[in-house]
């Protein structure tokens, strides 16, 4: 074994949170928002606001025209000045902050040797595209749906938690070939 191989088998894996723990940690958040807001956990609807606040700024009466923006533009508060807004920011602060501390922020993509990372970052986009777009149409993104309607026992929670896992082992399947 050369000297990089053996270097590179010295390597420890990188060490996350007991998913467990992790489980834990985000029930208590959950009930936390309940409590405290008197709402549960989603974030299609922060994206959806900053999207109503774009569209008032470049056209605004277009924003107080149409009912699927009217609905968030015409309020006494801003469309930003929503509690979903600041989750969506102190999700991503937090996991800003959680990379930074456990030493594993940086920059790269992730891919499989068979990809590109022009397509990588294709499918990534469109993939986001695609789900962005099927959560507006579903009225939820996945945290909305599958957390917040499974811990209220929604039966639309737990149809859309299991289409969503069975869409992503199939999509899996589809792409698998490009990771190995």
């Amino acid at each position: 074994m050369s000297s990089k191989g053996a270097e590179q088998a010295r390597i420890e894996p990188e060490r996350y949170m007991n998913p467990y723990l992790a489980g834990v940690g985000l029930g208590l958040a959950l009930l936390a928002a309940f409590v405290l807001v008197g709402r549960g956990l989603g974030a299609s609807g922060a994206y959806t606001r900053l999207d109503a606040a774009l569209v008032e700024v470049v056209a605004p009466e277009h924003a107080h025209s149409q009912s699927y923006w009217k609905r968030y533009t015409t309020r006494a508060k801003a469309p930003l000045d929503n509690f979903l807004v600041y989750q969506v920011l102190g999700m991503i602060l937090g996991g800003m902050i959680s990379g930074y501390a456990a030493g594993r922020a940086r920059r790269e993509i992730y891919k499989g040797p068979r990809i590109s990372v022009r397509s990588r970052l294709l499918l990534a986009v469109g993939g986001g595209m695609m789900s962005g777009f099927g959560a507006r149409l579903a009225g939820g993104c996945t945290s909305g749906h599958a957390l917040t309607g499974g811990a209220t026992l929604a039966v639309s929670g737990w149809v859309f938690m299991m289409c969503f896992f069975g869409a992503g082992f199939v999509g899996a399947a589809l792409v698998r070939r490009q990771w190995r």
